[in-house]
């Protein structure tokens, strides 16, 4: 035990009745029966730090700290008293905690496995809600204070690092940002890991473990991420892509009991995670932002006993026979008796020879409150005219100084919601210039000036605009099937009737029944979302194709 504890509250006091909640005797003997009581010693550790988090833990007697360890001294973050229960979101998952969980007096503990901690979480409702509504407030705190195991040290103007702060933010993991233009003592913190300013931005796993430049992958696999996840055994559905469709098909198969996998290239929520503020989504008056709708999604499909796979995007599908099998970036195959594809579109990118010079140095395919903090003051430029690029203007006009949104077509009218259109209207900082478009873009390092072009008249406008958000059209993510289903001119997978006879027959599909609504010209393939010919291009449509797509892989595996 370190001598040194200093307190510093996880929690606010408005907070801490929702955060650290004491559960009544009734409900403690609730959750007993999913556990087993057992003595506790004082200095024992029942949690640490770095290691898989498979257990919770309720204090029936004595107290437990929750600590965070700083270098050789450590952080008192709460003290648990009967009643009390230990674990965050990390204990659904199997990942590795956060925190260090230490007997501080002799006492008595329920113990609670994962699974059977899953089991009480989808069949007590009260417990549900309160241990879920504990476990998301507490990874809040946890990210809100930056109370996790990575330090990340960068620059906002390098590409690298605000890739690296949207992978850690959108998977919902904590971390420290180290500011290498503005923090004081980051000159120390590089000589003490032996990291010189050129192999920045570097990521301090762990407190141990130094990656410089690292892709997502080796920060997933430093961090254990997908250390739990078999990927070898046969899964009822493997659902490839964790947006919205994809999310909502893994809720809905997870809550009736089929054995679920995601397989996710990069973080939850997918193209509706960039969008700072969704105002049209059912039940949802006053909006909601994309990364937080994907957020409450990917908690319920971890609730529900769903694994998500990070990092880790499908290469391939080997179709030829079954079960078929989804490779994924790291060479595994996972089997599986059914398939749903919810990979998604990619915005268009600009045709323009220099645009990868910029990408994330001036270009955005999002516009969050991580890429808005860095346009304060600013010009700004838009380009689109869907409702992505509406909400994405509404959203920068708040801070920036002019939102320029500039669209090839005649208006918004045909391609933006009408509550947006007027909205944009109505907001002096914000210009709409159509029949327009990007020319070229300029800057040394990081972008610096915009040149557009009036397709009516042909005049070309040189604008000293350091920032350009990317909002147009859609190519769909399905490169990787080589061939294993019908693909419509532009690449959309085509489903259901869609599927014409001629397609059938170069599929040579085997059986007397023709396809499902969703289902692909390959038998127990669907697919849903925004990578399906034909699509509804909403959250909600979305959303509801992921959950219908449920109901016939429940048909496909009954056959």
């Amino acid at each position: 035990m370190a001598d040194n504890i200093q307190p510093v509250p996880l929690t606010p006091d408005a907070r801490g009745d929702q955060v650290f909640p004491t559960l009544t005797p009734a409900q403690v003997a609730r959750v007993a029966a999913h556990g087993r009581a057992r003595q506790v010693k004082p200095g024992e550790v029942l949690v640490e730090s770095g290691e898989p988090s498979t257990r919770l833990f309720v204090v029936t007697a004595g107290e437990m700290h929750v600590v965070r360890q700083v270098c050789e001294s450590e952080e008192l973050l709460a003290v648990l008293g009967a009643g009390q229960f230990t674990g965050e979101m990390n204990v659904l998952s199997g990942r590795r905690g956060l925190v260090r969980i230490r007997a501080a007096s002799e006492g008595e503990v329920i113990e609670v496995g994962r699974e059977s901690l899953l089991a009480l979480v989808q069949t007590d409702s009260e417990l549900s809600d309160i241990l879920m509504r504990a476990f998301i407030l507490r990874r809040v705190e946890l990210i809100v204070k930056g109370f996790g195991d990575v330090v990340l040290v960068g620059s906002n103007h390098n590409a690298a690092t605000l890739r690296i702060k949207e992978f850690l933010t959108r998977n919902g993991h904590p971390y420290s940002f180290v500011d290498l233009e503005r923090d004081e003592d980051v000159q120390e913190l590089l000589d003490h890991f032996h990291v010189n300013e050129a192999e920045v931005p570097v990521v301090i796993c762990r407190g141990e473990l130094v990656l410089r430049s690292p892709s997502n992958r080796q920060i997933a696999d430093c961090l254990g991420f997908n250390e739990t996840i078999d990927q070898t055994h046969v899964r009822d559905l493997v659902i490839v892509g964790a947006g919205p469709a994809g999310l909502a098909a893994a809720v809905y198969a997870a809550s009736e009991g089929l054995d679920v996998l995601i397989v996710e290239s990069n973080s939850p929520g997918g193209q509706a995670a960039s969008s700072s503020k969704i105002e049209n989504y059912l039940g949802f008056p006053t909006g909601i932002s994309g990364q937080e709708l994907a957020g409450r999604a990917y908690a319920q499909a971890q609730k529900f006993g769903a694994q998500v796979m990070i990092a880790r995007g499908a290469k391939r599908l080997a179709c030829g026979r079954k079960p078929y099998r989804v490779e994924t970036g790291d060479g595994q195959r996972v089997p599986a008796r059914a398939v749903v594809i919810a990979t998604g579109a990619a915005y268009r990118r600009l045709s323009l020879e220099n645009l990868s010079q910029f990408e994330g140095a001036g270009v955005y395919y999002g516009a969050t409150p991580m890429e808005a903090q860095l346009c304060v003051g600013d010009e700004v430029v838009v380009v689109g005219g869907g409702n992505s690029a509406g909400q994405a203007a509404t959203f920068l006009a708040k801070t920036a100084r002019r939102v320029y949104v500039l669209v090839r077509s005649s208006g918004l009218a045909e391609s933006m919601s009408r509550y947006l259109i007027r909205r944009l209207e109505e907001s002096p900082s914000v210009e709409l210039r159509t029949r327009t478009e990007i020319v070229a873009l300029e800057g040394d390092g990081h972008l610096e000036r915009v040149r557009w072009r009036d397709n009516g008249t042909g005049e070309v406008e040189t604008h000293n605009v350091k920032h350009v958000f990317v909002m147009t059209g859609a190519v769909p993510n399905t490169d990787w099937l080589d061939g294993c289903v019908a693909l419509d001119a532009q690449g959309f997978i085509k489903t259901g009737a869609d599927l014409s006879p001629d397609d059938m027959a170069a599929a040579r599909w085997p059986l007397a029944r023709a396809p499902y609504l969703l289902e692909t010209s390959l038998p127990g393939v669907f697919a849903v979302g925004d990578v399906r010919a034909g699509n509804i291009k909403r959250v909600a449509s979305a959303v509801g194709e992921g959950s219908i797509s449920v109901s016939l892989v429940h048909q496909l595996l009954h056959e």
